[in-house]
């Protein structure tokens, strides 16, 4: 039955698939990653102003490959005499204090396609990201968080909407210039583009801190100054030990304790924390959003794409980061593209959003009074 899925299930698949874009530097695998989040965002969104935003984040992946393209090009270095030079830039002299950093010069194409490989998955990771946003309502998925963290997922849930509602803004005032004939365009139409939405923006925000205060955000109610000083001592604990853990694990020649063991510790230390931070903040939850086989089907696809890309069991892990030199076409590792494709499941799995709104039928037209056979 036509439902939203669970804000949660969102975000663990999209997490997942960032965590598995981050691992590799195929071209091929990565263009896949960018297919099946296109897939499934194509399939799965609403109608909400928050869904409409996926199209900016892709263009955003795009600026972020040009830019780190041209940073490559304009910054020069590292050339081989095995490079094929695909042109120069004109060279400029640094001083000796800048040395080691090359202005211009000749421009390979081994490293240009080096950048733009960099540039791709930093891409693929903002895409990640956006689609868990896009299809994830960020108002629903404030209620599931703890009541420790309440405040700050309101602040980032706030953050997060900002986007597509200036999106929205722009989008309104569009209609109203063209409802008014308004045919300007390029930098003339700027100005009555830009004055119209920053004073909605400016509205919003106003709305916002008022509904805000009236609600008791930011207050500490009847928590005690040792309550707080508590929580905020084992939330810091246990976020050190969480970064000490991860680095542990991430780095082989560190000692086991700082790996495991660390990670367990801070994640009970913030768990502590949250309990005890979360006393103090007491909400109800009208209709709870339900966790049910097509959420257990979406978070399992991203976080099962996620661990066959970091385990690398069954392949070989250089198909996952190809080398340059020398150059030549990548190969496509078949199990990766499987638990690529496996994500895109989601399409399937995930209950299709509930249908528009029908809009009201169109009013009869009017009988033609003498008068206005008259006029006519």
């Amino acid at each position: 039955m036509p439902r939203t899925l669970h804000p949660g299930a969102w975000w663990l698949w999209g997490i997942g698939l960032a965590t598995a874009a981050s691992r590799t530097t195929n071209p091929l695998l990565l263009g896949l990653v960018l297919a099946v989040l296109a897939l499934v965002v194509s399939e799965r969104r609403t109608d909400a102003p928050w869904a409409r935003g996926f199209r900016y984040y892709l263009w955003l992946a795009l600026a972020v490959i040009a830019i780190r393209v041209v940073f490559r090009c304009v910054f020069a270095s590292g050339i081989t005499p095995t490079d094929h030079i695909l042109f120069s830039l004109p060279h400029i002299p640094t001083p000796a204090w800048y040395a080691g950093i090359q202005l211009g010069g000749p421009v390979s194409l081994e490293a240009t396609l080096s950048a733009a490989v960099d540039g791709l998955r930093l891409a693929c990771l903002l895409c990640c990201i956006g689609a868990a946003n896009t299809l994830a309502n960020p108002k629903r998925a404030l209620r599931v968080l703890p009541g420790a963290l309440y405040e700050l997922g309101v602040a980032v849930t706030v953050s997060m909407s900002v986007a597509p509602q200036l999106v929205e803004s722009v989008q309104r005032v569009g209609k109203a210039r063209r409802l008014r004939a308004d045919r300007a365009k390029g930098l003339r139409a700027l100005r009555s583009i830009l004055i119209p939405v920053l004073e909605d923006a400016l509205e919003r925000s106003l709305y916002l801190a008022a509904a805000m205060d009236s609600r008791g955000y930011g207050r500490s109610g009847t928590a005690t100054r040792a309550a707080r000083r508590g929580t905020a001592a084992l939330m810091l604990a246990g976020m050190l030990g969480l970064c000490t853990g991860v680095y542990g694990l991430l780095d082989g020649t560190t000692p086991r304790a700082l790996g495991l063991p660390a990670l367990l510790g801070g994640s009970l230390l913030c768990c502590a924390g949250l309990a005890l931070g979360g006393r103090r903040v007491r909400r109800t939850s009208y209709r709870p959003d339900p966790w049910r086989g097509p959420e257990w089907a979406v978070a399992g696809a991203g976080i099962a794409t996620a661990v066959l890309l970091f385990l690398t069991v069954g392949y070989d892990a250089a198909g996952l980061n190809p080398g340059l030199y020398p150059l030549r076409w990548p190969t496509l590792p078949w199990l990766p593209a499987a638990a690529i494709l496996l994500a895109g499941t989601a399409a399937v799995t995930a209950p299709p959003p509930p249908a528009r709104t029908p809009r009201s039928p169109a009013a009869p037209a009017r009988t033609a009074t003498p008068a206005s056979e008259a006029l006519l």
